[in-house]
């Protein structure tokens, strides 16, 4: 056996004997939340997609007549072919949308986070980062240099005193949390972090991914979600999720804008969105200005669900059931499998050891007879048991 061969070889193993290996399963997303695999039609709650705006009929027409229009590719970088006239249209729109002076797309939301972070820090620098941020802000503090140190999750008074102890060491500083949590469906206490990056001279950057378009008002995010709007100088976010499309974006000033566009190594270096996802994502964010009600329904859903298995109230359309060990979880989530639904177990290194869980999250596409079709489902299987035992 070859060396490369036999190193990852002997790294699957160890990840089949602690039942972590990952493995792709082919599956046909549905037009009406469902899904097919293997045969089988299922009722998917894994989908980020929540309002499924992916399979709108007026988002789906927009997409395809970008591509009559423009064809489906976008040939080069921005920097390179130009400008396409759709971008700067997205990219207004995204300004208004976040309050902001400026935006910029990125061919994706990781590819953001890996161009932001690198373009601003260095190695004279300090990131004080939440310990469930999102891998691609992770990735994007190891790539700036910068020193990292973790805070306990929304624990504000370990970070002031993280930030007492190392904040005047270094040139500049910056603040990073989700907007909303992705595996925990939280929001961060956005305020009161923007006002601590204020009194320690940090900038202060959320990844609202998984809030833009279901929470705040408007579907404007998780900054437009408390009595008094925080200072968030960075505001980034992706068109994969809510939006329907694909890609990611910054909305901050024009100043920032402005550099990004000669420093981002991911955005100068990287081939532009074909026209039909940034068409898709303007048409999407039509139907989330304009129609409140629809926008409002995964929120709705959490809560029914919530409601029926006697959960806190969900801040998102993420809701968690902790399961704890990695094996039962899986199990747990072949069994709804064979109960006709479809929900992702979440293992290490994605989630703590011990934290395993059933990532349940909520669209505009579901019923609320599903909805309670799965709270019973997750009952009957003793999912919510610490014992695990059927009843």
């Amino acid at each position: 056996m070859k060396s490369l061969d036999k190193f990852v070889s002997a790294k699957l193993e160890t990840l089949d004997r602690s039942g972590l290996r990952r493995q792709l399963v082919t599956t046909r997303r549905l037009d009406d939340g469902h899904a097919r695999r293997d045969g089988q039609e299922l009722i998917s709650f894994c989908c980020n997609d929540y309002l499924n705006l992916s399979q709108h009929p007026d988002v789906k027409k927009a997409a395809i007549q970008a591509i009559e229009d423009y064809g489906a590719g976008s040939g080069a970088s921005r920097l390179i072919t130009g400008n396409h006239p759709l971008l700067g249209e997205l990219e207004g729109r995204l300004a208004r949308l976040k309050g902001t002076e400026a935006a910029l797309v990125f061919s994706s939301g990781y590819m953001a986070n890996i161009g932001i972070i690198p373009s601003l820090l260095g190695p004279e620098d300090v990131i004080f980062a939440d310990q469930f941020i999102h891998n691609c802000l992770v990735a994007g503090s190891q790539l700036s240099g910068a020193r990292l140190i973790y805070f306990n999750h929304n624990d504000l008074d370990h970070l002031t005193d993280l930030l007492h102890a190392n904040r005047a060491d270094h040139r500049h500083a910056m603040i990073l949390t989700d907007g909303v949590f992705s595996m925990d469906g939280d929001l961060a206490p956005l305020p009161e972090l923007g006002e601590i990056a204020r009194q320690h001279d940090c900038w202060l950057m959320s990844d609202d991914a998984h809030g833009v378009g279901v929470i705040g008002d408007g579907g404007r995010g998780s900054s437009f979600c408390f009595d008094r709007k925080p200072d968030i100088p960075l505001q980034m976010g992706t068109l994969s999720k809510a939006i329907g499309s694909f890609g990611g974006y910054l909305c901050a000033s024009q100043a920032v804008i402005d550099f990004m566009k000669t420093r981002a190594r991911s955005l100068i270096y990287t081939t532009a969105l074909p026209p039909a996802s940034v068409a898709a994502a303007i048409r999407a964010l039509d139907v989330i200005e304009n129609e409140r009600e629809y926008c409002a329904r995964p929120m709705y859903n959490a809560r029914l669900f919530a409601r029926e298995l006697g959960l806190p109230e969900p801040q998102s359309p993420i809701v968690p059931i902790i399961t704890g060990d990695s094996a039962r979880t899986m199990q747990l989530a072949a069994r709804l499998e064979d109960l006709g639904f479809l929900v992702t177990g979440i293992r290490p290194p994605t989630v703590p050891e011990g934290a395993a869980r059933l990532r349940v999250t909520f669209s505009v596409a579901h019923k609320e007879e599903e909805v309670r079709a799965l709270a019973k489902a997750l009952a009957d299987i003793g999912a919510l048991s610490p014992e695990g035992s059927e009843e």
